[in-house]
Protein backbone atom coordinates (compact mmCIF):
# COMPACT_ATOMS: atom_id res chain seq x y z
CA UNK A 1 0.00 0.00 0.00
CA UNK A 2 2.81 2.57 1.00
CA UNK A 3 4.49 1.58 -1.74
CA UNK A 4 2.00 2.60 -4.29
CA UNK A 5 1.37 5.75 -2.63
CA UNK A 6 5.00 6.56 -2.99
CA UNK A 7 4.90 5.50 -6.92
CA UNK A 8 1.89 7.62 -7.23
CA UNK A 9 3.17 10.46 -5.65
CA UNK A 10 6.40 10.22 -7.79
CA UNK A 11 3.90 10.20 -10.39
CA UNK A 12 2.47 13.53 -10.08
CA UNK A 13 5.17 15.17 -8.99
CA UNK A 14 7.40 14.20 -12.12
CA UNK A 15 4.14 15.40 -14.12
CA UNK A 16 3.61 18.63 -11.97
CA UNK A 17 7.19 19.55 -12.88
CA UNK A 18 6.77 18.56 -16.54
CA UNK A 19 4.11 20.75 -16.70
CA UNK A 20 5.97 24.07 -15.41
CA UNK A 21 7.44 26.31 -17.63
CA UNK A 22 11.47 26.93 -16.83
CA UNK A 23 11.99 30.64 -15.66
CA UNK A 24 15.61 31.10 -15.44
CA UNK A 25 16.87 34.11 -13.71
CA UNK A 26 16.33 36.67 -16.84
CA UNK A 27 13.27 35.24 -17.39
CA UNK A 28 11.95 38.05 -14.42
CA UNK A 29 9.56 40.32 -15.75
CA UNK A 30 7.08 42.72 -14.03
CA UNK A 31 4.54 45.15 -15.09
CA UNK A 32 5.25 47.55 -12.11
CA UNK A 33 8.91 49.01 -11.93
CA UNK A 34 11.13 48.86 -8.59
CA UNK A 35 10.80 51.50 -6.45
CA UNK A 36 13.71 54.31 -6.01
CA UNK A 37 17.02 52.73 -4.53
CA UNK A 38 17.64 53.00 -0.71
CA UNK A 39 20.86 55.06 0.01
CA UNK A 40 23.44 52.48 1.63
CA UNK A 41 26.75 53.69 3.52
CA UNK A 42 29.37 51.77 1.36
CA UNK A 43 31.95 50.24 3.41
CA UNK A 44 35.43 50.91 3.44
CA UNK A 45 37.48 49.04 0.65
CA UNK A 46 38.25 45.71 1.26
CA UNK A 47 41.34 43.93 -0.11
CA UNK A 48 39.89 40.89 -2.07
CA UNK A 49 36.53 41.64 -2.51
CA UNK A 50 34.19 43.50 -4.40
CA UNK A 51 31.22 45.71 -3.23
CA UNK A 52 27.76 44.43 -4.54
CA UNK A 53 25.59 47.34 -3.60
CA UNK A 54 21.80 46.64 -2.97
CA UNK A 55 18.74 46.06 -4.83
CA UNK A 56 15.33 45.65 -5.16
CA UNK A 57 14.48 41.91 -6.12
CA UNK A 58 10.75 40.50 -7.06
CA UNK A 59 9.43 37.82 -4.99
CA UNK A 60 6.35 36.62 -6.14
CA UNK A 61 3.83 39.11 -5.63
CA UNK A 62 6.56 42.31 -4.32
CA UNK A 63 9.93 43.87 -4.24
CA UNK A 64 12.05 43.16 -1.23
CA UNK A 65 15.55 44.97 -0.54
CA UNK A 66 18.31 42.97 -1.04
CA UNK A 67 21.14 44.68 0.89
CA UNK A 68 24.48 45.36 -0.24
CA UNK A 69 27.31 42.88 0.66
CA UNK A 70 30.82 42.08 0.13
CA UNK A 71 31.74 39.47 -2.65
CA UNK A 72 35.43 37.92 -3.80
CA UNK A 73 36.84 39.55 -6.45
CA UNK A 74 37.86 37.59 -9.70
CA UNK A 75 40.86 38.66 -11.25
CA UNK A 76 40.18 39.26 -15.11
CA UNK A 77 35.99 40.35 -14.26
CA UNK A 78 34.54 43.15 -13.57
CA UNK A 79 31.48 42.93 -11.52
CA UNK A 80 27.62 44.17 -13.20
CA UNK A 81 25.61 44.81 -10.01
CA UNK A 82 21.94 43.44 -10.86
CA UNK A 83 19.43 46.45 -12.21
CA UNK A 84 15.93 46.40 -13.68
CA UNK A 85 15.45 47.72 -17.27
CA UNK A 86 11.85 48.70 -18.51
CA UNK A 87 11.89 47.32 -22.16
CA UNK A 88 8.04 46.06 -23.80
CA UNK A 89 5.79 47.68 -21.57
CA UNK A 90 7.50 45.97 -18.39
CA UNK A 91 10.23 45.59 -16.19
CA UNK A 92 12.97 43.22 -16.93
CA UNK A 93 15.46 41.98 -14.16
CA UNK A 94 19.02 41.59 -15.14
CA UNK A 95 20.83 39.97 -11.85
CA UNK A 96 24.25 40.63 -11.18
CA UNK A 97 27.08 38.62 -12.72
CA UNK A 98 30.59 38.72 -13.59
CA UNK A 99 32.22 39.92 -17.11
CA UNK A 100 35.58 39.90 -18.90
CA UNK A 101 35.74 42.94 -19.48
CA UNK A 102 37.46 46.35 -19.54
CA UNK A 103 37.30 48.10 -15.83
CA UNK A 104 38.32 51.13 -16.66
CA UNK A 105 36.07 51.99 -20.06
CA UNK A 106 39.60 52.76 -22.12
CA UNK A 107 38.52 50.61 -25.05
CA UNK A 108 41.32 48.37 -24.41
CA UNK A 109 40.64 44.86 -22.53
CA UNK A 110 41.99 43.60 -19.42
CA UNK A 111 44.15 40.91 -20.55
CA UNK A 112 45.64 43.28 -23.30
CA UNK A 113 45.77 46.52 -20.66
CA UNK A 114 49.07 47.10 -19.48
CA UNK A 115 47.36 49.22 -16.56
CA UNK A 116 43.60 48.38 -16.67
CA UNK A 117 42.39 50.49 -13.89
CA UNK A 118 44.05 53.80 -15.76
CA UNK A 119 41.00 55.18 -17.44
CA UNK A 120 43.98 56.76 -20.14
CA UNK A 121 45.32 54.68 -22.77
CA UNK A 122 48.42 53.35 -22.88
Amino acid sequence: MIRKMLVAGAIVAAAGAAAMPSVSAADIFVRVGPPAARVEAVPAPRHGYVWAPGYWDWRGHRYAWVSGHWVRARPGYVYSAPRWQERNGGWYMERGHWDRGDRDHDGVPNRYDHRPDNPHRS
